[in-house]
């Protein structure tokens, strides 16, 4: 089951999970939710999440370093193992404001939910509903109604996307194909 915790998603994102300490002084083990795991190293303050909902206050982070698919992560005032034990399965979240700008051909997921989608003709296909990895790329769902589209964000399909929607260049066959026994 996946990993559920409730925070202020207008202020926060959630970008890794504490799996376990590592070493005595301290440090602990962040397992990232990202396809990039050493972009929790560039993050100098984080607020921890519990499984009910519990925020920390705000830590610095006083070191970082990647490994494997995450990173270890020195935050202030955990100075010994069994502090950094206390933290196992929190949720680790960055502020928002804090994250790097996107390149032109990225999307942070969370900016595009509940955003409306149109093709460049103008036709409404529904509100971005959830998104997910296939493994070759990220697949935007939308729906309205009964209807639901399966869209890939790459460049050849996104034309455009800003804070009031998101409008797609869908290539021949591609909508008929999502559509199915939907419509």
């Amino acid at each position: 089951m996946a990993d559920v915790f409730t925070f202020p998603e207008d202020q926060f994102l959630l970008v890794g999970k504490i799996t376990k300490p590592h070493g005595l002084k301290g440090e602990v083990k962040v397992f990232a939710y990202s396809e990039d795991p050493a972009q929790l190293v560039q993050y100098k303050r984080t607020v921890l999440v519990d499984s009910g909902g519990q925020l920390s206050s705000e830590h610095v982070v006083e070191r970082a370093r990647a490994q494997d698919r995450g990173a270890i992560l020195k935050l202030d005032g955990i100075d010994n193992r069994d502090e950094a034990q206390r933290l196992q399965g929190s949720g680790m979240l960055v502020y928002q404001e804090d994250l790097p700008a996107a390149e032109d051909d990225e999307y942070y997921w969370y900016r595009l939910h509940d955003l409306p989608v149109e093709t460049a003709e103008g036709q409404y296909l529904g509100r971005v509903v959830s998104i997910f990895s296939n493994g070759a790329q990220d697949i935007m769902v939308v729906r309205s109604g009964q209807s639901e589209y399966l869209i890939p964000l790459i460049d050849s399909v996104i034309k455009e996307q800003t804070e009031d929607g998101v409008v797609i260049t869908p290539p021949p066959g591609l909508l008929e194909i999502n559509a199915g026994e939907h419509e």
